[in-house]
C-alpha cells in the first residue's frame, strides 16, 4: 500500500497536470480532450491477444496499468471525469480500484461498454489515443500540434513521478541482486529471469520491457531476446538490463558479473563503472546531453588502451578512427518516465557521430535520463576493424580471450535537479 506522502503527491501530480494541459488546450484551440487508454490488438490468424500496458498520457494522467477500453475527459476549469471498463463478465476478472486521494479531483465512473463516452458539450474536442480504437469518438483526432505539446508536458517531472522511478529503482536492485546470486549459483538465464521476477513480484509481462538476461557470448547481442534453459558449461559472465513498473512508471537498469576465473574481463567491468559514476556526475542543469555522449567516448578510449585492448594510440585518435563505435556503438542513454524509452527526447536529430542517440536536448530540471556505456566484443563490429588499417593498434590475443564474455553495460537513471544530478539507482 502506498504510503501518504506519496498519495499526497499523486494529488499534487494530477493538479500540475490540469494546469499543463488546460495550456496545451488553449494554445491549440480545443475546448475538452478525450484520452482512450487503448487495448491490446488480437494477434493476427488468433483468438488471444497481445499484453497489453497502456497508452502514455492516459498512464501520465491515472498510472492504471492493464486498463483497457477506459477513457479520460479533461476540460478547462472542471473535474477530469474517467471511464472505468468494467463489464459484467464471467470470463475475466474487473481489477478494483483502491480508493485514493487522487479520486477527489478526478470524477471515477464506472461502463459497460468500450466505446466512447457520450459527452455533454465537447465544444471543440481532440480525441488521441490509437486510431484503430477510437471508434466512434467524435472530435479531431490525434492533432499533430497538440500531441506535441503533450509530449512536452512529460519531460519535466513532478515530484511524484520522481517518487515513483525511485520507487521502481528500489524494486529493480532487489531484483538485480537476487540475478546476480542466480548467476554465482550456476542458473541459466531462464533460472536467473525467474529469480528476477521473484525477488520483484512482477510478471515478466508486467515489466517496462522484456528483460535481457544474457551469458557469456550472448552479452554481446545488445537486445537479446531468448533464454536458455540450460545453463552453460561454465559460466563467464552475466549482462542483465531488467526494470519493474512501479504505478506505471518505470526504471531501466543494468549490471554485468563477471564469472569465477575471469580477472581480465573483471578489471574491464570495474573500469567502466568507475566511467558510468562519472558520467552520472555529469548530470546537471545546462548540460547539453550529447556532451556526455561523446564524453563516454573518450573514457572507452581511455579504458581501451588502461586495459591493452588498444595501444600504440592517443585516445582522441582511438575516437577519431571510429574504434570505439566498434565497441560502444549505441547511444549513453534516454529520458525515462511512463515509457522506457520516454517521448521528446529528440527535437533535433542525432549528431551523426552518434546515429542511434535517442536523447539530444540540453538538461533541465526535473528531467530523468538514463546513463548506460556499454562495451561489447561483437565479431560483425569489430572484424571490420581488424580487416581495417586499424588492425595493428588492437591487440587480438587480449580480443580472443574476452570475446566469449560477450560484453558490458551498466545503466542507471538519473533526475536532473536544481544544482546537479540525482541517482535514483545508487540512492533511490
Amino acid at each position: 500500500m502506498p504510503d501518504d506522502a506519496l498519495l499526497s503527491l499523486q494529488l499534487d501530480h494530477v493538479k500540475e497536470l490540469q494546469t499543463r494541459y488546460e495550456s496545451a488546450l488553449a494554445d491549440h484551440g480545443f475546448d475538452s480532450l478525450l484520452i482512450a487508454s487503448g487495448a491490446a490488438p488480437y494477434r493476427y490468424g488468433d483468438d488471444q491477444a497481445w499484453h497489453f500496458q497502456g497508452y502514455g498520457p492516459f498512464l501520465h494522467w491515472t498510472g492504471l496499468t492493464g486498463r483497457e477500453h477506459c477513457w479520460l475527459w479533461i476540460r478547462a476549469g472542471q473535474k477530469p471525469v474517467l471511464w472505468l471498463y468494467q463489464p459484467v463478465d464471467f470470463w475475466h476478472a474487473n481489477r478494483p480500484l483502491p480508493e485514493e486521494p487522487w479520486q477527489t479531483f478526478i470524477e471515477v465512473r464506472r461502463s459497460q461498454s468500450p466505446e466512447a463516452p457520450l459527452l455533454n458539450d465537447p465544444a471543440r474536442l481532440a480525441v488521441i489515443g490509437d486510431p484503430a480504437l477510437l471508434g466512434a469518438a467524435v472530435g479531431e483526432r490525434n492533432p499533430d500540434g497538440l500531441l506535441r505539446t503533450l509530449d512536452e508536458t512529460r519531460v519535466r517531472k513532478t515530484a511524484y513521478e520522481i517518487d515513483c522511478l525511485a520507487h521502481a529503482n528500489t524494486l529493480a536492485l532487489a531484483g538485480h541482486g537476487a540475478a546476480r546470486d542466480a548467476f554465482v549459483a550456476g542458473e541459466s538465464e531462464f533460472g536467473i529471469s525467474l529469480a528476477y521476477q521473484r525477488a520483484t513480484g512482477q510478471r515478466e509481462a508486467d515489466a517496462p520491457y522484456h528483460s535481457i538476461i544474457g551469458l557469456n557470448d550472448h552479452a554481446g547481442t545488445l537486445h537479446y531476446q531468448y533464454y536458455d534453459t540450460q545453463p552453460p558449461g561454465h559460466s563467464r559472465s552475466l549482462l542483465i538490463d531488467a526494470g519493474v513498473r512501479f504505478r506505471g512508471y518505470c526504471s531501466d537498469v543494468t549490471r554485468t558479473t563477471a564469472g569465477p576465473g575471469e580477472s581480465h574481463f573483471a578489471a574491464v567491468i570495474h573500469g567502466l563503472e568507475r566511467l558510468q559514476l562519472r558520467l552520472c556526475d555529469m548530470v546537471a542543469p545546462g548540460v547539453d546531453y550529447i556532451d556526455i555522449h561523446r564524453k563516454a567516448h573518450q573514457g572507452i578510449a581511455a579504458l581501451l588502451s588502461a586495459t591493452g585492448l588498444v595501444t600504440g594510440l592517443e585516445d582522441q585518435d582511438i575516437v577519431e578512427r571510429g574504434i570505439t563505435r566498434a565497441f560502444f556503438p549505441h547511444g549513453i542513454g534516454h529520458f525515462l518516465g511512463v515509457q522506457v524509452h520516454d517521448v521528446a527526447g529528440k527535437p533535433t536529430p542525432a549528431p551523426e557521430d552518434a546515429p542511434f542517440l535517442r536523447l539530444t536536448r540540453t538538461l533541465e530540471p526535473g528531467m530523468v535520463v538514463t546513463i548506460e556505456p556499454g562495451l561489447y566484443f561483437i565479431p560483425s563490429l569489430l572484424e571490420p576493424v581488424l580487416a581495417g588499417e586499424s588492425e595493428r593498434y588492437l591487440n587480438r590475443e587480449l580480443l580472443n580471450l574476452l570475446r566469449g564474455c560477450g560484453g558490458i553495460r551498466i545503466e542507471d537513471n538519473v533526475v536532473v535537479t536544481e544544482t546537479g544530478g540525482r541517482n535514483l539507482t545508487r540512492t533511490p
